[in-house]
């Protein structure tokens, strides 16, 4: 590659987020290299890349899961980065170290930044250290009788935790003893076949709660700023439907500690890129519970309301620019909501509902954004995530944006497959989630079981 050529990142990822990343690259003048498994050899992202690299069978295990393959893939093609997006990769602290001892440039946190913050129980330290809330818990535990002495110290219910554990996977609610006793070993097993890796331990149960993330960006050169917070509480079984910024209801000065907070913590670790430092809320009291070392799913809505290109910052972090903006020029304007639009059938326990979008249309207007990967035509394949599309809206105030937030809905048209496209006008018209503020039990609790009642 000669001096003036530009930039080449490979997307070591596939869907919408390799989609949004190639064009993030073309925006700043950079070219995008795809990868793409047997099924996805006519996806979008694949036609839209400057070039695009076949890497195996259609099984992430064989594919996106290969860092021999994306390494590989990268240096015959000539790039110089790797971006993980999220998912798959983008959190495995070999496939960072691997990528960087090839010569190439990861795009994000070195891998020992990675392991850190992976690393559940080690982050906690990091934190408490940082002088961020943490929620009382423990350190790794060894076996059953220390973890029944650790949870009545802290006092029933408990969570079980995997110790690699992230996107709400390995954790476990607790009651009593005898429950713990029952539920350590599966947990242990559970967190050894997802993470290879079986370590627990435990966290004091704070079971109505927010769930509040900041999203941060830092650079090489030690600047750290937050683009405020997001609202992720609207979840099922601990995985997010629907996500909100800024945080509806949220006091001034409790956004203001909560931001602070997250700032502290990655200035701590000297944190380069973008990350999502997660938090849950109890009244006005909030305790740190996680870092995702990676750009998020909902990472758009937090673009429509500061005006930044937060993948685009992170490429520019990569080259070892810094931060286009200062902390002082971050501000929120509006609200955005964004709808994860998911193949799957939420009348029968979200059963996954894969195949061919025979028709795919897309809603339009002011304030409106969809990030998909599909096409009419194309293929949503069994391997892998059921992630259709995110449509995201922007509105003066909220309840500009919840109104077109329906008005959106209601144009989206998808057949050949089920979507959770009627769930989210259901819950827009939700009393509790319009007057808020809802807490991360609310959907699979409250309100889940009486409006779909064959659901769960």
């Amino acid at each position: 590659m000669s001096e003036t050529s530009p930039a080449r990142v490979l997307v070591a990822n596939r869907g919408e987020i390799a989609l949004r990343i190639i064009r993030a690259a073309h925006s700043i003048g950079w070219e995008a290299v795809a990868v793409f498994s047997d099924v996805d050899e006519d996806a979008r992202w694949v036609e839209l890349a400057d070039d695009a690299v076949h890497i195996g069978a259609s099984p992430a295990t064989k594919s996106y899961l290969d860092i021999d393959a994306i390494v590989s893939a990268a240096k015959s093609s000539g790039c110089a980065y790797v971006h993980p997006g999220y998912g798959f990769l983008a959190e495995r602290p070999e496939f960072s170290r691997r990528v960087a001892e090839s010569g190439l440039t990861f795009v994000g946190p070195a891998a020992n930044v990675i392991e850190e913050m992976g690393d559940k129980a080690l982050a906690r330290r990091t934190a408490e250290r940082a002088g961020v809330p943490t929620v009382p818990g423990t350190e790794v535990l060894s076996d059953v009788e220390a973890a029944a002495a650790a949870a009545e110290d802290l006092g029933y219910p408990v969570l079980v935790k995997a110790s690699a554990g992230g996107g709400g996977k390995g954790i476990r609610v607790v009651a009593d003893a005898d429950e713990l006793r029952e539920v350590i070993p599966a947990a242990q097993a559970e967190a050894r076949s997802a993470f290879d890796d079986p370590a627990i331990y435990l966290e004091k149960a704070v079971l109505d709660a927010r769930h509040i993330e900041v999203q941060i960006l830092g650079d090489a050169h030690g600047n750290v700023i937050h683009v405020f917070e997001r609202d992720c509480s609207v979840q099922r079984r601990r995985q997010k439907l629907l996500e909100e910024a800024p945080a509806p209801h949220l006091a001034p000065h409790l956004r203001d500690a909560i931001t602070s907070a997250a700032v502290r913590l990655v200035a701590e670790i000297g944190y380069e890129g973008a990350g999502t430092v997660e938090f849950i809320v109890d009244g006005e009291e909030f305790y740190f519970i996680e870092m995702n070392t990676r750009i998020q799913v909902e990472h758009p809505i937090t673009e429509e309301i500061s005006g930044i290109d937060l993948v685009a910052e992170q490429l520019h972090i990569a080259a070892g620019r810094e931060l286009s903006v200062a902390q002082e020029d971050v501000t929120i304007q509006g609200a955005a909501i964004q709808f994860r639009i998911n193949a799957e059938n939420h009348q029968q326990d979200f059963f996954p509902s894969p195949g061919t979008l025979t028709a795919f249309d897309a809603p339009g207007g002011p304030g409106v954004r969809v990030d998909a990967g599909v096409v009419a035509g194309g293929q949503v394949p069994p391997y892998y995530d059921s992630l259709v599309a995110k449509i995201i809206v922007h509105g003066r105030d909220r309840e500009a944006a919840l109104a077109r937030g329906e008005q959106a809905l209601s144009e989206l048209h998808i057949d050949g497959i089920l979507t959770t496209r009627d769930l989210h006008l259901e819950l827009l018209r939700a009393a509790d989630l319009r007057n808020g503020p809802v807490t991360t039990n609310w959907l699979e609790n409250t309100w889940l079981p009486t409006s779909f009642p064959d659901s769960v």
